[in-house]
């Protein structure tokens, strides 16, 4: 068992005790050394609806930053070609990997209409655990849409290792001079996830074959903002100036709206002189993205038909189900404010509805429609079409577009913000022109910037971080930092029931020792000032710092409102023989897409064995 630490020493008293140590004791923060030239960056966007890839050489983006590998991937039956293919993941009985992404939807939809798939393991959009789950931990399962259940560690696994796998046939099939020995991989990742959810993907990519030490994580806005900087004019909306982008230029502030298919993400940066980007507003956001919209089209579909009805179709008639999906999917980027209040938009509605509700209700499911005062002027039928009324349509985006909205009022009312005059818009939904309009029309002072391949903003910006992960020079923390220490028990300002007496001295149990507080500043990589650590007794050979973090500026005691349990930074000293050796100086690393740690002993120097634990 790890004990809990005791916060020891200032530095000055641990100097007096300890001169020997005194070199290499830093008064100051430091900030981590340059990332060495990667001759090949792979880059993977694992997102909750689509998923894609894309790699260049270090030559190539030297000569043009934006020549980046992609690969286009074909649509099911249609034969349509897309940017990225659908996040969905097919298991056989035996819990083995059959098939990722399209080819999995398409293999799933025949086993359901053959009445095979009950003992399959069918899983798709199911990133947004990692985001609501409060709690992750290394053995949390995941339901697919029959309720069988598997390790979520397996199936985001399997996912990550697919796309590599493809990555490096497609590049050894169009000899590219693919090297993987030299291959830096970068995944991408939300700003808004916590640090749990950032290790639990990269232990999925160690699982599924890349070594950590050649695996950066990319922040998604982030990414998508380095992509737009190097971006001509004339493949942007809403660009101004000669050349690049002027908005972006040095000294410009601009809002990064990633809106993705689960969230939407929204960091706020300042283009440097040298080019380089400082986040001035920490990362933001909410479970608002695309898929929203396929959730309202489902209750809309729900309200005509009934519950009872979709249900079957969804479940019994997963081919049909996929197919209508697929089409609203495509329908859905087009659909503008433009559309005319008389005019209607067309789904084509399969046959096993129609027979479900007649089987279902006793009677014709068009004429049940005709009865709905609140429905008939808004649908009609056309032999198997549904025609609905654009009103209708457009209510679908409502809600969403809204919240989107009302959460960039509060954004852009922050003092940090106010100077801010342009928003960047990238990731899928962002393709939405109804997404586009509520932006426009609702901050008609700000310039809206769209780029021509904004769905694909974010994975070929992480492929340009990769190259230079640098080109972020700073972060702004989304919450206070701090770790759990027994403190000395002071009687004036600690409460009675909070005294413990350990080794015959009074002690005060669970307080906060902040090391970042939320809305700092933190350039990349900073190593902020040592703090000295002692086991809680004389008799523990191992001790772990508790990290917590809270919402507040200045929380006194972990258990205040606000404050959460991340996980914890174990410490072995069992090699350490006398107890007044056993003080740890832990100097934690913030500003970077991770949180790092650098741990030593305060009497020899040694460097001590410690990584954190997000996880359980």
């Amino acid at each position: 068992m790890f004990s809990d630490v005791i916060i020891l020493l200032t530095h000055s008293k641990l100097k007096s005790h300890f001169p020997d140590v005194q070199a290499g004791m830093a008064s100051l923060p430091v900030v981590a050394s340059a990332v060495h030239e990667r001759l090949q960056v792979a880059a993977i966007d694992f997102g909750t609806t689509y998923s894609g890839y894309a790699v260049s050489f270090r030559a190539e983006f030297l000569e043009n930053p934006l020549k980046i590998f992609t690969y286009n991937w074909t649509t099911g039956s249609t034969g349509a070609v897309s940017l990225k293919t659908s996040s969905c993941i097919l298991f056989d009985p035996n819990q083995k990997f059959h098939s990722f992404g399209f080819e999995a939807e398409d293999k799933y939809a025949k086993l359901a209409a053959d009445e095979e798939h009950f003992d399959w393991y069918y899983f798709k959009r199911f990133k947004m655990l990692l985001y609501e789950n409060k709690r992750l931990t290394r053995t949390i399962k995941l339901k697919d849409d029959k309720g069988l259940e598997m390790p979520a560690m397996k199936v985001v696994t399997e996912c990550i290792r697919y796309l590599k796998d493809h990555l490096i046939k497609t590049c050894e099939d169009k000899k590219t001079g693919l090297n993987t020995s030299e291959m830096h991989w970068v995944l991408t990742v939300p700003a808004i996830w916590d640090d749990s959810a950032k290790q639990f993907m990269r232990e999925a990519a160690i699982e599924a074959g890349i070594e950590t030490q050649n695996l950066s994580l990319a922040l998604e806005p982030e990414a998508a903002s380095l992509f737009c900087r190097y971006l001509p004019i004339e493949r942007v909306q809403g660009a101004d100036g000669v050349g690049r982008i002027a908005s972006l230029a040095p000294g410009k502030r601009y809002l990064v709206l990633d809106a993705g298919g689960g969230t939407v993400d929204i960091t706020v940066h300042e283009t440097q002189t040298d080019s380089a980007v400082r986040e001035i507003y920490k990362a933001n956001g909410g479970p608002w993205g695309g898929t929203k919209i396929d959730e309202a089209f489902l209750d809309f579909l729900t309200d005509i038909a009934g519950l009872d009805t979709i249900e079957i179709f969804e479940r019994d008639f997963k081919e049909d189900f996929l197919d209508l999906f697929r089409e609203f999917e495509i329908k859905k980027k087009t659909f503008g404010p433009e559309l005319e209040g008389n005019q209607k938009i067309t789904f084509k509605i399969p046959l096993c509805v129609h027979e479900t509700y007649n089987e279902r209700h006793g009677e014709d499911f068009r004429r049940s429609l005709l009865m709905k005062q609140d429905l008939k002027d808004q649908i009609t039928f056309t032999g198997d079409k549904l025609r609905v009324q654009s009103d209708q349509v457009k209510k679908l985006f409502d809600k969403t577009c809204q919240r989107i909205v009302s959460h960039l009022r509060d954004i852009f009312a922050e003092p940090a913000v106010r100077n801010t005059d342009t928003i960047l818009m990238v990731g899928g939904f962002s393709e939405s022109k109804m997404l586009q309009n509520a932006i426009k029309h609702n901050f008609p002072d700000k310039k809206v910037i769209i780029p021509e391949e904004a769905g694909l903003a974010v994975l070929k910006g992480a492929v340009i971080f990769g190259h230079n992960p640098n080109m972020i020079v700073s972060r702004v923390a989304r919450k206070t930092y701090g770790v759990k220490v027994y403190r000395t028990f002071n009687p004036d300002i600690h409460p009675a029931e909070r005294k413990v007496i350990i080794d015959g001295v009074e002690k005060c149990r669970g307080c906060f020792c902040k090391h970042v507080e939320v809305g700092q500043e933190i350039p990349a990589g900073m190593a902020f000032d040592e703090k000295s650590y002692h086991p809680r007794s004389r008799s523990s050979t191992s001790m772990a710092s508790k990290i917590y973090t809270s919402s507040k500026r200045n929380p006194v005691f972990v258990e205040d409102r606000g404050c959460k349990f991340l996980g914890q930074l174990p410490m072995d000293v069992s090699h350490i023989k006398h107890y007044r050796d056993r003080i740890a100086l832990v100097r934690m690393i913030y500003g970077n897409t991770e949180l790092g740690v650098e741990v030593r002993n305060a009497y020899t120097g040694e460097k001590l064995s410690a990584k954190f634990d997000f996880l359980e």
